[in-house]
């Protein structure tokens, strides 16, 4: 590939007015289920006249969180606004999913670091590039479609789904950004054929080898109290299925202009949630 090629950002096939329209509908669509998901709890044990203590060190968390995201400019004000809605969905305590906020909150907290060090990683060189995310961080839109479907999975006590989506989520962010600082050769996924390092569907070896490793780490972290070798593996799997899935959409319907980035990042952390918690029926 010649140095021109090499060097231009690949260009989106969606009108920049359709992507936008559906990252807007997206976080109108799922912010208030995030709100519910995260007053609900509290709420409810209000109503009951239980005390609300319980609510307080989760509450507190979650602001913590979303400061330390605005603050080293991981995400924008609303989407670190967000953010807070997923943390305290995800670490507040429920009777229907005792394990969940645990659990679910370290391997919040290894998406958080592994994501913000590989969205750094190689930054001038993805900046040379104009591949690399906007040094304000990551919008409301892109907080929902990575986030949103993990935490409505941990607001109804879906654990494997909730997890599943979170390694992926990791996975498909960390195989992005090394695969793009790296560089190499990448291929597309449905044909083979080579494309530049970034091309919408194109997967490299050195993303997609980081990009299941990160995936492995948050796993592996979720199972740190509760050790279920079978659930850990299917779990997974699951996330790895996911990150492919997200990989099939970018080279079929994000190329065609069909969907934008974010309804395809969402998409792949459903997918890799509903295969979770449908194959771990049968386990």
């Amino acid at each position: 590939m010649d140095k021109e090629m090499h060097h231009a950002a690949p260009q989106k096939p969606i009108g920049a007015g359709r992507d936008l329209a559906q990252s807007a509908a997206l976080v109108w669509a799922v912010t208030p289920l995030l709100a519910l998901g995260a007053a609900y709890p509290a709420l409810h044990a209000a109503a009951l006249g239980s005390s609300l203590r319980p609510w307080i060190a989760p509450l507190l968390l979650s602001i913590g969180f979303a400061a330390l995201a605005w603050g080293l400019k991981a995400a924008t004000r609303p989407a670190a606004a967000i953010g807070l809605l997923v943390c305290m969905t995800i670490s507040q305590p429920r009777q229907t999913a005792a394990r969940l906020h645990s659990s679910a909150l370290l391997a919040l907290v290894v998406l958080f670091v592994l994501t913000f060090l590989a969205t750094r990683f190689g930054r001038a060189k993805k900046e040379s590039r104009r591949l690399a995310e906007r040094r304000s961080g990551r919008r409301a839109s892109q907080i929902v479609a990575n986030l949103g479907v993990a935490a409505l999975c941990g607001s109804v006590g879906w654990y494997a789904g909730c997890i599943a989506a979170l390694a992926e989520a990791t996975a498909d962010t960390v195989s992005s950004e090394i695969g793009q600082a790296i560089g190499g050769q990448a291929w597309m996924i449905t044909t083979g054929r080579k494309v530049p390092a970034g091309t919408d569907g194109g997967i490299s070896i050195a993303g997609t080898v980081a990009g299941v490793v990160a995936a492995a780490l948050v796993v592996a972290t979720a199972t740190i109290h509760y050790v279920r070798w079978p659930d850990a593996l299917l779990t997974f799997a699951a996330a790895c299925a996911g990150l492919l899935f997200d990989s099939v959409l970018g080279a079929t319907v994000e190329r065609r202009g069909w969907l934008g980035n974010d309804l395809v990042n969402f998409s792949s952390t459903l997918f890799a949630a509903l295969i979770a918690m449908t194959c771990g029926k049968y386990l």
